[in-house]
């Protein structure tokens, strides 16, 4: 049976220049710490993918600490602060915040005080974007960095994660971008490394993998392939809508980032579309992967004020650089059709 990988939110099938990036540090002994040729040339590498994933975020000027997750990161950024945010925030983030922040039915959240914030730039589940005031705490920005126009010194925040394997780059390394000046204290403690926020050897092979998909990515974004997946998901947006008119697309008046569709049919549960569309061939997701296998309805549409049976229903879909129409026709073909068996069951 041919695949089809429709979930690119969870994770990215890795970039040629990441792989030969990664291929090439394999052959670099040194511990980047060390002051020898050895540990010198391992340096090299650790800082030219720092300057790679800085311009690709447009965060000259800023430190980028590369950590081992966008996790990782959050917990970095967010701990011990007593920061507020909004039930929408992937799981990461939402451990160390208090989820007091109203969300409207489009999915927006709306802020009192940015400087005792943490808020997504876009969620990973529905794909809505984010009206990001200045001078937030905290901007998750993992699903948008290297899918939508963004740049840190836009976004006038203190911190920002972002996370490698969402743009093509390996599982495992991440980074968070925090404005030059601020204060942060160390949770991993030790050797001192990442300028004393974060102890460990750096992980020089996911390191550099990372700094090249970063870069491609950006060379993907400037030249507006993005554009042409933004067309293929509208396409199957309106297939399903047409012949499944009780469907409910989540966040469909906001802005979204460009590959991502999130859709309810209500009474048909998630989790049984997405193991009948994996029979049939085709990866999507009931959710956040970091979520999967939980039995219950999405945190982030029952915030968004959706009941609970058609937060139950929903489904994520969401498109890679590599996604073709005929992928998107063919899957919209297999939903519509197990769809219809669903209902005529049902009545």
């Amino acid at each position: 049976m041919n695949r089809t990988y429709l979930d690119w939110n969870a994770t990215t099938p890795l970039r040629d220049e990441a792989r030969a990036a990664m291929i090439a540090a394999m052959d670099v002994v040194g511990n980047p710490s060390s002051v020898h040729a050895e540990g010198r040339a391992a340096k090299a590498l650790v800082e030219r993918a720092r300057g790679q994933v800085a311009s690709a975020f447009g965060a000259d000027g800023a430190d980028v600490i590369f950590v081992s997750s966008a996790t990782e990161a959050a917990a970095l950024a967010c701990a011990g602060r007593g920061l507020v945010g909004a039930d929408i925030e992937h799981d990461a983030v939402g451990a160390w915040i208090d989820p007091v922040l109203s969300v409207a039915g489009d999915g927006r959240v709306a802020v009192e005080d940015p400087a005792q914030t943490a808020l997504q730039l876009a969620n990973s589940e529905t794909g809505v974007v984010q009206e990001l005031p200045q001078g937030l705490a905290v901007v998750d920005a993992t699903q948008a960095f290297g899918k939508i126009p963004t740049a840190f010194n836009w976004l006038g925040c203190e911190m920002a994660l972002v996370s490698a394997h969402k743009l093509g780059g390996p599982k495992g390394v991440g980074a968070l971008v925090i404005k030059r000046g601020t204060d942060l204290a160390a949770q991993l403690k030790g050797g001192g490394q990442e300028m004393g926020r974060r102890a460990g050897t750096e992980n020089v092979l996911g390191i550099a993998g990372f700094g090249a998909a970063a870069e491609a990515a950006a060379r993907d974004l400037d030249a507006g392939h993005w554009g042409a997946i933004e067309e293929i998901r509208n396409i199957l947006d309106s297939t399903i809508a047409a012949e499944a008119q009780e469907t409910i697309f989540v966040g469909k008046g906001a802005t979204r980032l460009p590959n991502t569709t999130c859709f309810a049919a209500p009474g048909w549960k998630g989790e049984t579309q997405v193991m009948q569309m994996d029979l049939a061939g085709f990866a999507i997701s009931a959710g956040s992967a970091c979520s999967s296998g939980k039995v219950k309805a999405s945190k982030v549409l029952r915030a968004m004020g959706y009941e609970e049976h058609v937060a139950q229903s929903a489904v994520r879909v969401s498109l890679g650089l590599t996604t073709t129409q005929d992928d998107v026709m063919r899957f919209a073909e297999t939903w519509i059709k197990a769809y219809k068996r669903h209902r005529a069951r049902a009545a």
